[in-house]
């Protein structure tokens, strides 16, 4: 297998996708590939009901420490065979591909050991928390050359792609500034209450879980950014809590980037804009897409796949297969990680 990467000097375009992205030169795989999956909490449990219902994935093994997880999941899919420890699947010889939903923390062993052993790996954003080991799972999975792949949600989400489009046929004019803007009335959300450790300094916070998206999708429409200025306001006074607000500015190029961000007594807020000389365009609820007219925000009917977990994971098929696919690689993963891990370490 040959490692498949984003980067400019590699990329092809799709006929029918405005993205860069990777060829692959693979064997094609041809059965249905047999993946495992690690971590049943909120993300895992999601892709482990969508890849048994998926033609093209054959789930032989997940594995999760929490026994009150697997019990959850053998209950909703009780054709899947489960154990406690990860240890087990990675080793285990009748896998192609491990799927890591593990907190951000054990991503970068879990999916380094995966790699060594032969295995692709999709895996769930960021690509890790110390940037030392985003970097050594970059290095690992050029060196081992196996497919590798994040799951941005913004990566085929169909709002997502109309920008691009616009971006690249020159609809938008010049870029002259992108913004993103986000408010949570609570943090973690109420459908992450489980996952603890979203609340914590060391791997939680909207920046690692929310605003990565939206920085992906900057990198890949612009190009890499680079900081210019981060704040970050931690909560509750202690040294472990996760950040309440943030603000930052960045560069793509010479497009300057601003990020506003704060956990507060105000209604949920998703929003991406991009200014454009021609024309802006505006981002909201992660599928919502609005673009400007005389008469103001009017927005934009999509057609085609709104992009969810299934087709994503159909992209990862692809990936294996040998063939385009819109999924960011670890390369692209860890310039994002290199932003948001900005904001902690300078404020420190």
């Amino acid at each position: 297998m040959t490692h498949a990467t984003n980067s400019a000097e590699h990329t092809a375009r799709h006929p029918k996708d405005p993205w860069p992205v990777p060829r692959t030169a693979l064997q094609p795989v041809l059965r249905p590939v047999r993946l495992g999956i690690i971590g049943l909490g909120a993300m895992g449990a999601e892709m482990l009901d969508v890849a048994v219902r998926h033609p093209e994935f054959e789930v032989v093994l997940a594995a999760d420490p929490s026994a009150e997880a697997l019990a959850r999941a053998r209950a909703a899919r009780p054709g899947v065979a489960y154990v406690r420890d990860p240890g087990q699947l990675l080793d285990h010889d009748g896998l192609d591909a491990v799927y890591v939903a593990s907190p951000p923390a054990t991503h970068a062993a879990l999916a380094i050991r995966a790699m060594k052993a032969g295995k692709a790996v999709f895996a769930e954003k960021p690509l890790a928390v110390d940037p030392a080991e985003g970097e050594e799972m970059v290095a690992v999975a050029a060196a081992t050359g196996v497919v590798n792949a994040l799951n941005f949600t913004l990566s085929d989400r169909a709002a997502a792609l109309a920008v691009g489009r616009a971006v690249r046929d020159g609809d938008a004019g010049t870029v002259v500034g992108v913004d993103l803007r986000f408010s949570f009335p609570q943090w973690p959300r109420a459908f992450q209450q489980d996952a603890r450790w979203l609340a914590a300094r060391e791997q939680g916070g909207f920046l690692r879980e929310v605003a990565s998206h939206y920085f992906f999708l900057t990198d890949r429409l612009l190009g890499p950014l680079s900081p210019v200025h981060t704040h970050l306001t931690y909560g509750d006074g202690s040294d472990t809590a996760a950040e309440t607000a943030a603000t930052g500015l960045f560069l793509a190029g010479t497009v300057p980037v601003r990020l506003s961000a704060q956990v507060a007594a105000a209604p949920e807020t998703y929003e991406w804009t991009l200014h454009g000389t021609a024309r802006s365009y505006r981002l909201t609820d992660w599928a919502d897409l609005w673009h400007t007219t005389p008469s103001g925000w009017t927005r934009i009917a999509l057609d085609g796949p709104r992009g969810t977990e299934e087709t994503r994971l159909t992209e990862f098929a692809r990936a294996l297969r040998g063939e385009h696919t819109t999924l960011p690689d670890f390369a692209a993963g860890l310039r994002v990680q290199h932003l948001v891990e900005h904001f902690h370490r300078t404020a420190r």
